[in-house]
């Protein structure tokens, strides 16, 4: 099984740690390729860089040569799902989508830590699509920019743990999502911190693409996702010749 993880940023350090996290996980005989769009933001923090984004993720997934069974949008709280979905014919999976019904089969309520408070927003309108907004006790934000994660791995955790512990003892969360894709391998040490379960949504969205193949089954097209219909849209995809994979 062949799944295509797309960082919808263009920092291709935290493509990479998002490769590695995907892969600890998933099963033997399951080959995670994670890849990064050809333009676009270096992070993503707000609906400005988010719509920037889903587009360059759109055109990667549109122009990508390789034939995969599955693919994992690793970009927690940002738009392009339900392109994505009517794009691709094999099945897609976000990360959001994917951490919160993980939580919701072992908790009544789960919270989100994310990175900046001006994020929240937009997990708040993805976890709404989806229709677990509902089951959310809260929304925190580490303070940590996108890109500030990676420099020191103490501090990071440090911050993540502070606010899991107020999202647990304030909010009543009984697990915890990490609110972004850059976080991924950060659970289970916060997870013995914290004692309840804390679920990295690459890891969720990978185990669920797994089972999706498996059980043989695909996005429908019977209405919302419908293949886009044929029409002229001019310089785009544009093509990527030589992309590295």
């Amino acid at each position: 099984m062949r799944i295509l993880v797309v960082n919808p940023n263009t920092t291709a350090s935290m493509t990479e740690t998002m490769r590695q996290g995907a892969q600890r996980y998933a099963r033997p005989g399951t080959e995670i390729v994670a890849v990064e769009p050809t333009w676009g933001p270096e992070s993503i923090e707000g609906f400005f860089e988010g719509f920037l984004s889903a587009a360059a993720v759109l055109e990667r997934l549109a122009t990508y040569p390789d034939p995969v069974d599955a693919v994992v949008l690793a970009g927690y709280g940002e738009p392009g799902l339900q392109g994505a979905l009517e794009l691709m014919d094999a099945p897609v999976i976000d990360v959001t989508a994917a951490s919160a019904h993980m939580a919701c089969l072992v908790a009544h309520r789960f919270g989100v830590v994310t990175t900046l408070h001006r994020c929240i927003p937009q997990i708040e309108e993805a976890l709404g699509s989806v229709g677990l907004l509902g089951r959310c006790a809260g929304i925190r934000a580490s303070g940590l920019a996108v890109l500030e994660i990676e420099e020191d791995e103490e501090r990071t955790m440090a911050a993540m743990i502070a606010e899991g512990r107020r999202a647990v003892e304030d909010d009543r969360a009984e697990a915890i999502c990490l609110g972004c894709g850059g976080m991924s391998g950060l659970d289970k040490r916060m997870e013995a911190e914290l004692g309840v379960p804390v679920i990295d949504g690459l890891v969720a969205a990978v185990k669920l693409a797994e089972g999706l193949v498996d059980y043989g089954l695909a996005t429908s097209r019977a209405l919302a996702f419908e293949r886009p219909r044929p029409k002229a849209i001019p310089g785009w995809p544009r093509p990527v010749p030589g992309a590295k994979t």
